[in-house]
């Protein structure tokens, strides 16, 4: 069965439009464990818009899952990552700016500065994971920079699916069959939603985890947290 595991920035987005402590970032993540989320996932930025690194720090002591710390491997990311221990790490290539991440990494560009990341995190016995695009060439790349898991980045698909959902699957099943074929693990996550996970999941040979938080947060307005949380749960079977 497919992990699942839910991003929390928009619960952090929504506290820090008012300040204090509404809601309860912490007490919403031990309530999705409890509601059967099988990880919680963060994504810090720079400017700390939403998730705090203060938030990274508490949350470490709190989560009993597995815990995903996702972003661009800047020193104060890095320097973050190797003080906390998450469970895995997720290199995304999102600029300073980026409203969200909207893009894949290079592997063959960026091979040598990645390998350089990858093994200072798995020096420490922290799982590497890096964000790429549904491309077997990329997937290779990945490969030879030594990353443990590759999470695949799935906004073309989401956007694809209400039309041919046959043709978005089609670069994401080519590209997950290139990393089975090499031994990396695959993750995924970028606008998976209620309506186009279970095709994915069931599509996707081998997938071990999806990182899932806006799509989820906005559902969970009409259905409550706990509901769609078993909802997910219930597709990934």
């Amino acid at each position: 069965m497919t992990k699942l595991s839910v991003n929390v920035n928009k619960i952090a987005t929504l506290r820090n439009a008012r300040g204090g402590n509404v809601p309860d970032l912490l007490k919403v993540a031990k309530d999705l464990e409890d509601f059967g989320a099988q990880g919680i996932t963060i994504h810090p930025r720079p400017d700390e818009r939403h998730i705090k690194y203060k938030d990274a720090k508490d949350l470490k002591q709190l989560v009993t899952t597995e815990f995903n710390i996702e972003g661009n491997p800047i020193t104060k990311f890095i320097d973050l990552v190797l003080e906390i221990k998450p469970e895995q790490v997720t290199l995304v290539p999102d600029s300073v700016d980026a409203i969200t991440s909207n893009a894949g990494w290079n592997t063959i560009k960026y091979k040598d500065f990645l390998t350089d990341v990858i093994n200072t995190f798995k020096q420490e016995g922290i799982r590497t994971s890096i964000f790429v695009d549904p491309d077997p060439k990329m997937v290779e790349g990945a490969k030879i920079i030594g990353t443990d898991r590759i999470e695949l980045y799935t906004e073309s698909y989401a956007n694809l699916y209400p039309k041919n959902k046959e043709k978005a699957i089609e670069p994401f099943v080519n590209a997950a069959t290139r990393a089975n074929e090499l031994g990396v693990e695959i993750n995924a996550g970028h606008d998976l939603s209620l309506d186009n996970i279970e095709y994915f999941a069931k599509n996707i040979p081998n997938l071990k985890e999806v990182s899932i938080g806006h799509a989820l947060i906005c559902e969970a307005l009409y259905l409550g947290l706990e509901n769609v949380v078993n909802m997910y749960l219930h597709r990934l079977k």
